[in-house]
């Protein structure tokens, strides 16, 4: 998975459309060096020839200070205010260090930070829109504004005290909660994971302003070697003469139905005409809430899936996605499809319930099952991506293995959900033949095992895989 440096091609970034289209597969965007009018069917096997897309804003931003000026760089840091990172800010660096979000070059200013919450976009210089969903935010208190003072710069710390980043050019305003939380999940009813954790006690202000990071982040959790930045996945899209990479998130485990999607996806590209295409199986590897299943078991299990052939290492690339997690529905999984982008993927697959969770008062899911990929399909910013909404997967009971659910024969499937599913492996119960490759299920039965409740009902916590 070892990767180097993709030169980046320059592109003029497209204007917002004055109509709804979606841009869904069934009508997806041909090359424009074809003449094909935009809804022509392509005939079977014909010969498209593609390049990556090209990243938002036309390059990739890299915000690491070049080696040779990182001592100098340090000594600067020296004398400037301290900012201390929390674990999911300095997620959020690596995020923007490594170019997930460009064209952004730091933590948002007010301008940006504003049209990001009010429009889930950015006007570039030059007039275009690039899609901006999520607000990408350092939050600072009062002692702190107080302590920085007049100074143009602030240095960035992590827990341990180690220089991560200078934050340069900045800006102080304030950080309207409320208004954040309510643009960005639609409710403040309480209980939202990722409020909870950075936003409900964070400080009253927000800090933005250009980042310069002294040295590439490493979390030395055995799994940098699958962190490969935007940078890296399109040089090894390159290695592999892709014509196309569609690109498939999960923050759950990889069951068979997961790998019916995918491999069908890489059946229906191949009809369309492309000759290569690659799959990023791309888990999210920032903050989950605390009963999804740990990256490092996660990432385990998916090793497996490839080992047991379940999907095919020469057209799979599996590498981490960085980003921190809102579950904030419609809203994040344009983020999710935004950063896609930016790492080479013109396809991104798309299901049920994208980014959502179970409301956290009432027994209901808190968005509605469809708005995502609809959303996703009318986007502004994400016109050039393709939008692949996946069928319904089930265990199809004549069959013994995973299959399209047909309505028509409703009683032969069996769904089983992630409740069904955790139960079995807690319980170290198998499922029904053919729905998981065996090594997959034994990481999940021994990830559970590791959760055995101690005695007086605590429950340990999970093992590192």
């Amino acid at each position: 998975m070892a990767s180097t440096v993709f030169a980046q091609i320059p592109f003029q970034s497209k204007s917002l459309n004055k109509s709804p289209n979606t841009h869904f597969v069934p009508s997806f965007k041909l090359p424009v060096s074809l003449s094909f009018k935009a809804r022509t069917a392509l005939p079977k096997r014909f010969r498209i020839r593609a390049g990556l897309i090209e990243p938002d804003g036309g390059k990739l931003v890299d915000l690491h200070v070049a080696e040779p000026e990182r001592e100098l760089k340090k000594s600067e840091a020296a004398s400037l205010p301290r900012v201390k990172l929390t674990e999911i800010d300095l997620q959020w660096v690596h995020v923007l260090s490594e170019g997930w979000a460009s064209p952004l070059t730091g933590f948002m200013r007010e301008p940006e930070f504003l049209q990001t919450l009010h429009f889930n976009s950015l006007r570039l210089d030059d007039g275009s829109f690039v899609n901006m969903s999520v607000p990408i935010v350092l939050a600072i208190d009062d002692s702190q504004k107080a302590n920085i003072g007049e100074s143009n710069s602030v240095a960035l710390v992590d827990s341990d005290d180690k220089l991560i980043a200078v934050l340069t050019d900045i800006e102080i305003y304030k950080h309207p909660k409320e208004e954040r939380i309510a643009r960005t999940w639609g409710t403040i009813a309480p209980g939202l994971p990722y409020v909870e954790e950075t936003i409900t006690n964070a400080g009253n202000w927000l800090i933005g302003g250009d980042l310069e990071v002294i040295e590439p982040i490493k979390f030395n959790d055995g799994l940098d070697r699958f962190r490969l930045s935007p940078i890296e996945l399109r040089q090894e899209f390159e290695r592999r003469n892709a014509d196309a990479v569609f690109a498939f998130q999960l923050r759950n485990p990889v069951h068979n139905g997961h790998a019916l999607l995918m491999t069908d996806t890489r059946r229906r590209l191949l009809e369309m005409g492309y000759m290569n295409p690659i799959l990023l199986l791309h888990p999210l590897g920032g903050y989950t809430k605390a009963d999804d299943v740990p990256l490092s078991w996660r990432m385990k299990q998916h090793e497996k899936v490839l080992e047991d052939g379940v999907l095919d290492p020469e057209t799979t690339v599996v590498s981490i996605f960085p980003s921190p997690m809102h579950y904030a529905g419609p809203t994040e999984v344009q983020w999710h499809a935004k950063a896609r982008i930016n790492a080479g993927a013109n396809f991104y697959i798309v299901g049920r319930d994208p980014a959502g969770m179970g409301h956290p008062v009432e027994k209901r899911d808190l968005y509605d099952a469809d708005h995502g990929k609809k959303v996703l399909s009318m986007a502004p910013g994400l016109e050039r991506l393709n939008i692949l909404p996946f069928r319904v997967a089930a265990y199809d009971k004549t069959q013994g293995k995973m299959a399209f659910f047909d309505p028509s024969r409703a009683q032969d499937f069996l769904f089983i959900s992630g409740t069904k599913m955790r139960t079995l492996a807690k319980n170290k119960e198998n499922p029904p033949a053919g729905f998981m490759c065996p090594g997959g299920w034994q990481v999940l039965v021994e990830y559970y095992d590791s959760l055995t409740p101690l005695d007086k009902g605590r429950t340990r916590e999970p093992v590192p895989a």
